[in-house]
């Protein structure tokens, strides 16, 4: 129980931060007004729930099969490679991206869309330079063989369940 206590608390912050400089954006820009309905609004809103609720799944993986948070501060005890984890490594940071992008087409802000843009690029340079090194150094041989079936960002067919530690469970 307490690391989904910990993992909704962080994720709760996380979120609350990104709606605060969203926000900021839009409201520095023309797009401060809801649009008329259309259809980048509905694209918009469809993007926005479909990426939270990735990103609300792979936080809950994190808490129950991880033991842990996807915070560096307070990361998960055992590698995470079950639910979205099969198709693609990444899945949290696709499903921020989505989100944020949902809310950049709801508001039809090009200014936002450019710090989607900014914002993903920066959690490569994250992924590539802090968490891949981390996780080679924690999990060794099992992350090697997870980097190998499983693609960092491009989504595939999902990967045949790895044999693992027995807290491993398929959420």
């Amino acid at each position: 129980m307490i690391p989904l206590l910990r993992a909704t608390l962080y994720g709760a912050l996380f979120v609350a931060l990104l709606a605060l400089a969203a926000g900021q954006l839009v409201a520095g820009s023309s797009a401060a007004a809801a649009p008329t309905w259309g259809p980048l609004q509905v694209a918009g809103v469809v993007a926005t729930v479909s990426g939270s609720a990735l990103t609300l799944w792979c936080v809950l993986i994190f808490a129950r099969t991880g033991k842990g948070t996807p915070i560096p501060i307070d990361p998960p005890r055992y590698l995470v490679t079950r639910g979205p984890y099969r198709v693609v490594r990444n899945p949290m940071a696709l499903g921020v991206g989505m989100a944020l992008l949902g809310v950049a087409a709801y508001y039809e802000s090009p200014r936002l869309l450019s710090a989607v843009a900014l914002f993903m690029l920066a959690i490569h340079v994250m992924v590539v330079t802090y968490e891949e090194p981390t996780l080679r150094r924690t999990f060794g041989a099992e992350y090697v063989a997870y980097s190998e079936r499983v693609s960092r960002w491009l989504p595939g067919r999902p990967a045949s369940p790895p044999v693992t530690s027995e807290s491993d469970n398929s959420v």
